[in-house]
């Protein structure tokens, strides 16, 4: 594998699924020859439904379906195997895990695989949490807790090129499992004040920053992974998510959004070792607001690429995809793609 990108924020309605729904297409459209894994670790499971088929196309049902198979077909199945092994992975085959999404929805590249999330995930929790904070003498469990989707993926790693992982927004402990197996980090944002106390609050849950006091350094994300001699994921692209399609540099959010940015710029000076840029402009892309045009491409699970313009039937409504805004859409993500 060559690189793994995480899509996440600890703020929910930043946008990161249907961004990371067109970049994940995208990118396997402008990448043929490479073979992608998308792993849905979130467990609404909305990436899941939308490679397979979306709310027209039954992409539930269908998901439902592999959810049913024995083992169960998704992030959720692998963890169920893994609880009654938890510190060293029992025999298993990653491939029982893994649905071509292009067999269910012929949009969908055929270089792209996928592990379907699962409600179940939220169901484990809890189970997973003790077993993480057990205290077994000679033995990290935390760590290899932490390590189950390194696990899955070290037994495939020479069958992909390129690993997306749409996480949830939280930072319990299978967003952690996520967010250790990632070596890149897309943060989708918004033009509000909230958005910019969540990305405050993102890097203080990943690297330990600004933590309200000494007393939480021990138990935080960084200080567990460096205590194991691993690497931290690298914040790799802010994507300023949801711009109105006329909203310019003097617009009012302008404000919010610029001071995001000198919020980054300080960090960058700071501590560069957590990001893979070094100038703030390279960090960032705008990605104006899909509006219609994404309501239809997420309905049919289909990339902007394969969406058809003009009047359209979507849960039994007339809708219309303008050209523009498709137009829009898709030069949006291609900056996006383009930094991947």
């Amino acid at each position: 594998m060559d690189v793994k990108y995480a899509f996440w924020n600890n703020k929910g309605g930043t946008g990161k699924t249907s961004l990371s729904f067109q970049s994940i297409t995208r990118y396997a459209e402008k990448h043929p020859k490479k073979r992608v894994l998308a792993v849905d670790v979130c467990p609404q499971a909305n990436l899941s439904e939308l490679l397979l088929g979306g709310l027209n196309n039954q992409g539930s049902e269908k998901l439902l379906a592999r959810q049913g198979m024995v083992p169960r077909c998704s992030l959720g199945g692998y963890f169920q195997l893994r609880l009654p092994s938890p510190y060293s992975p029992p025999p298993f085959n990653a491939h029982d895990f893994i649905t071509k999404p292009h067999a269910y929805n012929k949009g969908i590249p055929k270089n792209i695989d996928l592990v379907c999330g699962d409600p179940l995930l939220e169901l484990q929790a809890n189970a997973v949490n003790t077993l993480a904070n057990n205290q077994i003498p000679g033995t990290n469990p935390w760590i290899a807790v932490v390590d189950w989707l390194n696990d899955f993926l070290n037994q495939i790693k020479d069958e992909y090129d390129t690993v997306f992982l749409d996480c949830n927004p939280s930072f319990s402990l299978y967003t952690q499992i996520a967010l250790s197996a990632a070596d890149r980090i897309v943060l989708p944002v918004m033009a509000d004040d909230s958005s910019r106390r969540a990305i405050q609050n993102a890097f203080s849950l990943i690297y330990g920053l600004k933590l309200p006091s000494e007393i939480y350094s021990a138990y935080a994300f960084a200080t567990k992974l460096k205590d194991a001699k691993r690497s931290l994921p690298k914040v790799h692209l802010i994507a300023k998510n949801r711009l109105t399609q006329y909203m310019g540099a003097a617009s009012a959010y302008a404000a919010v959004l610029d001071a995001i940015e000198k919020d980054v710029e300080k960090l960058l000076k700071s501590n560069p070792e957590i990001f893979t840029f070094s100038e703030i402009d390279a960090g960032f892309v705008e990605i104006r607001d899909f509006q219609t045009t994404g309501v239809v491409a997420f309905a049919k699970g289909l990339p902007f690429s394969k969406l058809p313009i003009g009047k359209q039937s979507i849960n039994g409504h007339r809708v219309q995809v303008k050209d523009e805004y498709l137009t829009n859409a898709k030069v949006s993500m291609e900056d996006l793609v383009s930094h991947l």
